[in-house]
Order: structure tokens, then C-alpha cells, then sequence
């Protein structure tokens, strides 16, 4: 979390040329790497925050010298800790207003340009984590995005390796059937995008449906708080409608910037310079077959500054 570091430091203690103490140089040396594990369980970059947090708390409790691998067992705490958050908010989203959306991150160029992981936290792949179970979701996380050795998984999700191996199989074979079709480019979505806002920006209407899939669903998250599409909306003529009538009413008080969010080109929109929407997509075919707006102010605080993901 943002004063993860600093609590590190004031608990911990440095020595006297101001380096820190080796259980806080490990933390910190894999603390991106942590809270890219928990975003990527969790959805939700507050609660990741929150995991790093806990997974402080232990660490400083661990005796280093009978940790063999710092970096797994940094991620085996931090797991176990997203498993628990994990569930309670599963409870929770059943209550949530409209649909649920993960919270979005403001990413660096460096995010798109590391393709797997890119994909891993796009908005499109964090709604199929979704629909896996709490235990399937860490383990095809750890093994398909960190690639870390079954044994090692066991460990963090308490199974035997062959279980682990097993729940691998079963959610890499569900998440395939539902995952995007292909790897696009950074610049097929970037032209989509460019497409999509030149059409929205001057109301052309069938420009709009023309850059948009048959197919194509709108979801929405306000969270009760602000107000959106509370069901999916389907199908090319339809987004497109209930597009230009929602940024009808706003017209020239909006302004849509391009920006790079969850490692994809993605807009924001600001009403007197406040982030009030942002808007992911999902490009398949050149052809946009996703949009992801979210309007809930509570999961947009971290818009304002890029968020640091590490595999």
C-alpha cells in the first residue's frame, strides 16, 4: 500500500548508514511483485493494499534464517492472505448494486509492453477470474502468470502438489473457454480506441455501431453511488444508443482523454477536471467487443498516479 515502505521502515528500524534491515529489503524488493498477486486474486487494488499490509505484519515475524526462498514465502503469505479477503468480498459482491466491475489502474508503458501480464489484469481477464473459485483463481494466477512450481503453489493454497496440479488443469481448461480470443496488439487497440472516441466526441452514430462487434456488451459500475446500466447492455445498435444519449447530456462539459489502464489503451473522462468515468475495452478482430465503464468514486482513487505491477 502507498505507506506499506514507510511502516516497514518505522517498525523495523535501520541500521546506522540508513539501509534497512534485511527483512525490510526483501519486503520491499518484492513488494511490487506482492501487490500485483493480490490485484490479480482480489480485483481490487484497496484490498490488495490491504494484503501487502497483512503480509508485512507476518513477515516481520519470521525468522530469516529458516526462510529458504524469500520471494516464495513472501508470495505464500501474501496469497493466503488474499484467499481470506477473497472470500468475505465473494459474500459481498452478491449485495454489490448493478454489475461489478474490477477496480481499474492507471498502468506504465512497461505493463503493455510485458504481453502476459498485460492480458492477465486486463478488465476482459480479470472478469473471467471471476467466475473461478477462490482456491482455482490463486492457483492459475501463481502458475500461469508467476509461474511458480506446484510445490510451491501447495504451499500457499495448502493442498498436496497433485491436488494443485489437478485445480490447475481445471481452471486453465475454464478459463480458456472464456478468456479473449487472441492476443491483440497494443496498436490494434489503440486504432479501436481512436475510432471509438472520435465517434462518441462528434455523435456520429454509425460510426459509433460500425466500430463496435454485433456482439458487443456494455457493462457499468457505479456501485449505487453513481449511476450506470445496472444490467449488461448487448448487442451494437443498443451500446451504441445508450452511449451517445448518456454523453449527449454532457456535451461540452466532458473531456475524454486517452490513457494506458490495466496495460491497455483505455479512456477517462473528467467533469471539472474530476475523474468521473473510465472506460476499458476489449478488442477482438479490430473490433470492439467489450466496454467496461466504471463510475463508482470508490474505485477510482488510484487513477491519479500509475500503479506498480510486477511479475
Amino acid at each position: 500500500m502507498a505507506g506499506t515502505s514507510q511502516t516497514a521502515s518505522d517498525d523495523r528500524g535501520s541500521s546506522a548508514d540508513d539501509r534497512p534491515d534485511a527483512a525490510t529489503e526483501a519486503f520491499l524488493a518484492h513488494r511490487n511483485l506482492l501487490f500485483t498477486v493480490a490485484y490479480e486474486m482480489l480485483g481490487s487494488a484497496a484490498d490488495a493494499e490491504d494484503v501487502l499490509q497483512e503480509t508485512w505484519l507476518r513477515w516481520v515475524e519470521v525468522d530469516l534464517d529458516t526462510v529458504r526462498d524469500q520471494r516464495a514465502y513472501l508470495v505464500r503469505i501474501a496469497t493466503r492472505q488474499a484467499l481470506v479477503r477473497l472470500r468475505t468480498l465473494r459474500r459481498r459482491r452478491e449485495s454489490y448494486v448493478g454489475s461489478w466491475l474490477p477496480e481499474p489502474l492507471l498502468t506504465a508503458p512497461d505493463v503493455a509492453e510485458d504481453i502476459e501480464l498485460a492480458e492477465s489484469v486486463s478488465m476482459a481477464m480479470l472478469l473471467v477470474l471471476e467466475t473461478l473459485t477462490p482456491t482455482e483463481r490463486a492457483v492459475f494466477v501463481l502458475r500461469e502468470v508467476f509461474d511458480l512450481e506446484y510445490d510451491e503453489i501447495a504451499g500457499a493454497v495448502d493442498k498436496s502438489p497433485a491436488a494443485v496440479r489437478q485445480i490447475a488443469h481445471r481452471a486453465r481448461a475454464h478459463v480458456a473457454a472464456r478468456r479473449p480470443r487472441g492476443v491483440v496488439s497494443v496498436a490494434e487497440t489503440r486504432d479501436a480506441l481512436d475510432a471509438f472516441q472520435r465517434a462518441v466526441e462528434t455523435g456520429d452514430l454509425q460510426s459509433l455501431v460500425d466500430i463496435l462487434a454485433p456482439d458487443v456488451v456494455l457493462l457499468g459500475d457505479g456501485g449505487g453511488i453513481k449511476q450506470a446500466v445496472l444490467r449488461p447492455i448487448l448487442g451494437a445498435d443498443k451500446v451504441a444508443r445508450v452511449l451517445t444519449a448518456g454523453l449527449g447530456r454532457i456535451a461540452g462539459l466532458a473531456e475524454l482523454r486517452p490513457a494506458q489502464v490495466n496495460g491497455h489503451p483505455a479512456l477517462i473522462l473528467r467533469l471539472d477536471g474530476e475523474i468521473d468515468t473510465v472506460v476499458a475495452l476489449r478488442v477482438d478482430d479490430g473490433l470492439i467487443t467489450g466496454l467496461y465503464a466504471v463510475r463508482n468514486p470508490e474505485k477510482l482513487s488510484h487513477m491519479e498516479r500509475e500503479a506498480p505491477l510486477r511479475r
